[in-house]
């Protein structure tokens, strides 16, 4: 029996191994750019887009299956690719979609618990066609309140930082704010910007155009978004470009309120806390943060590989192939992925 049962043990973990595999890594659906949010009871939703059309897929059970995926709206002229595409944000009760137009127009979706039924709310924007170049971020908070931040035209005629709010109560998103305004005219036009909240505190993350070097700035604010605090460069090199490098990066805010941001320069992904320099992470583009805390870990695209990157240990996981990878750290030290092949939404859990 000694020598039998290594054998069987073995056998049995293969089988273990192999149907496991096969439970955590899926097709969700054909579409693009693919967004996650993980509400307060765990459940693991799903945006992305197909043509003119936003879909919603949910997960209940820490993304080892899906529903199908719910048609949200159709939004002719939508934005879609190069990191613009529909966002999303899930709170205790509520989770919201936005989309834009090619004419500038952000609209936005609500729901309600688990009904799957997202109902259209109108506009975040409150000037008509001030948001044509498509590139936003939206968080929430942990009291279904929500957070946007876009590129809008409102101001010169030229790109800059606006924001705007949305209480857990209120219909409509709250007056829309100059969060920045470049000094050189304008921020960086095609990269998307991030914002991340916590405990009252919002932080926005942009690229912006200083003479004529494209680095990542945050401004903060104290007080809910009714006022941001003077901007503040991320890492201590700079990037002189004349272009557009079209990847925005990521920020979160962690358990000890300390923030963290990651991004790319000249191709190579960079982990960072303000005031403190940068930190090599690997060669690629399109990072974001997967989990925080002591060792965050960093998505990223190279070529059309998706991995993720633990900021100390530099550990590499292979995710899969394609880019645009969206990740998040799910109980239990789970991470789950999301990411876009081919015009085809794959997801993977860990």
């Amino acid at each position: 029996m000694k020598k039998i049962y290594p054998a069987i043990l073995l056998a049995a973990f293969l089988l273990l191994s192999i149907s496991s595999s096969k439970s955590l890594t899926g097709v969700l659906s054909n579409g693009e750019q693919p967004q996650l949010a993980v509400d307060a009871k765990g459940v693991i939703r799903v945006v992305f887009g197909r043509q003119d059309q936003v879909f919603c897929a949910t997960s209940v059970d820490k993304g080892f299956t899906f529903s199908e995926p719910v048609l949200v709206a159709t939004i002719p002229g939508m934005h879609l690719g190069m990191s613009r595409g529909p966002q999303l944000a899930s709170s205790d009760g509520i989770s919201v979609i936005t989309a834009m137009d090619k004419t500038g127009n952000i609209h936005w979706f609500r729901l309600y618990g688990n009904s799957g039924n997202w109902q259209p709310m109108g506009m975040v924007n409150d000037l008509g066609k001030s948001a044509p170049e498509g590139l936003m971020g939206l968080a929430a908070d942990h009291k279904n309140n929500f957070y946007a931040v876009w590129l809008d035209t409102r101001t010169g005629g030229r790109n800059q930082i606006y924001f705007s709010s949305l209480t857990a109560r209120a219909g409509k998103w709250s007056k829309n704010i100059l969060a920045y305004q470049s000094p050189d005219g304008h921020t960086c036009e095609c990269c998307k910007p991030n914002i991340a909240v916590k405990n009252g505190e919002v932080v926005i993350m942009f690229r912006n155009w200083l003479n004529g070097s494209r680095d990542l700035y945050i401004t903060k604010s104290i007080n809910g978004g009714k006022t941001f605090a003077a901007a503040e460069k991320m890492g201590r090199d700079t990037w002189k470009l004349n272009g557009c490098p079209m990847d925005g990066g990521s920020i979160s805010i962690d358990n000890s309120n300390a923030i963290e941001t990651t991004w790319q320069r000249k191709g190579m992904v960079y982990f960072a806390e303000p005031g403190k320099a940068e930190i090599f992470i690997a060669n690629g583009r399109n990072p974001g943060i997967a989990g925080t805390g002591a060792d965050p870990l960093i998505s990223l695209q190279n070529n059309d590989t998706v991995k993720l990157v633990s900021v100390k240990n530099k550990n590499v996981i292979t995710v899969g192939n394609g880019g645009y990878l969206k990740s998040a750290r799910l109980p239990g030290d789970k991470i789950f992925c999301v990411w876009e092949d081919n015009k085809t939404i794959r997801f993977r859990n860990f």
